[in-house]
């Protein structure tokens, strides 16, 4: 039982750990996008969408991350091309993707389809506590590690990486020598709409095999939670959704188990949990700016 108990609390993790990484690298280049609820919700609704139609879950994974992608460019677009405000334009950009993936997916209440399938690595796989906990997953947990590693080499072993970082803490200085700030702002804003999208669609093709309305339930939240918690460091987003999947799981088993604890509490502690940790880290204030980017949320004007 505590063995499955673990393996859901690892399922659990994948999507804020995609959702997570793609935000860290939107925010290391100095733009803030609180739309990663919507971009999830709109990458669930297609990926559930088009594996149903096509019976494909590949095309299924491709097309939530496209959709992500997609939703992340009109944020883009806005915010870098016609300089909006970037807190105004993500929240209106959640509640786009939360109208607009509900009315898509209207059409879709009450389907099921097959989740993806477990792979199990022989030998391995067979052996006892580790066995099942690390060896047993879909493609797209150990998909969710790996992006973790590139984004760890990119941010901090490549040139790319690091001009990206330089336009997050100056993008004057960026600029002045010869960098496109927002050439690199829109690909990083991609990138995290394309990383949102596929944790968006790890909930209709794996946690839970339909599609309901809002299922997201607040993830994309955590999820810019979870960038402030790592510090903007890509190896800590894995222990932090682990601790934040850790009591997602946790709320689900004590209602399951009939806790004397009212159900209302019990569905409050993963946000609540969030809030705890922001309002530590803020009375933290080394350690809230530490990797902080200098110009995160602040727009870049060329000439100006």
């Amino acid at each position: 039982m505590l063995e499955d108990l673990i393996l859901t609390v690892l399922m659990t993790s994948v999507p804020l750990v995609y959702a997570a990484t793609g935000e860290l690298v939107v925010e290391r280049s100095g733009v803030l996008n609180l739309g990663v609820e919507g971009m999830m919700l709109m990458g669930a609704v297609a990926a559930f969408g088009v594996a149903m139609v096509s019976g494909s879950l590949v095309l299924g994974v491709m097309a939530g991350a496209i959709a992500g992608m997609l939703t992340a460019s009109l944020f883009g677009i806005l915010v870098l091309g016609f300089a909006t405000n970037q807190v105004a334009t993500g929240l209106a950009l959640t509640i786009f993707g939360t109208g607009l993936s509900g009315l898509a997916g209207a059409p879709l209440i009450g389907k099921a389809i097959e989740g993806l399938p477990q792979i199990s690595l022989p030998v391995l796989s067979d052996l006892p506590l580790v066995g099942k906990l690390v060896f047993s997953h879909d493609l797209l947990a150990y998909g969710a590690v790996a992006m973790v590693a590139v984004v760890a080499y990119f941010l901090k072993r490549s040139r790319a990486g690091l001009v990206l970082r330089a336009i997050g803490d100056n993008h004057d200085s960026a600029h002045a020598l010869g960098y496109p700030v927002l050439g690199v702002r829109f690909a990083a804003v991609l990138f995290g709409g394309f990383m949102a999208g596929i944790g968006g669609a790890y909930l209709p093709l794996m946690l839970t095999p339909h599609w309901a309305e809002g299922m997201t339930a607040g993830r994309g939240w955590i999820s810019l939670a979870l960038v402030v918690f790592a510090s903007w460091m890509p190896w800590r987003v894995l222990v932090g959704a682990l601790i934040f999947g850790g009591i997602t799981i946790m709320q689900l088993a004590g209602q399951a188990e009939g806790w004397t604890v009212p159900s209302q509490f019990l569905s409050m502690l993963p946000y609540l949990a969030t809030i705890i940790v922001l309002v530590l880290i803020s009375r933290n204030r080394d350690f809230a700016l530490a990797n902080s980017p200098a110009c995160l949320g602040r727009a870049f004007r060329p000439g100006k």
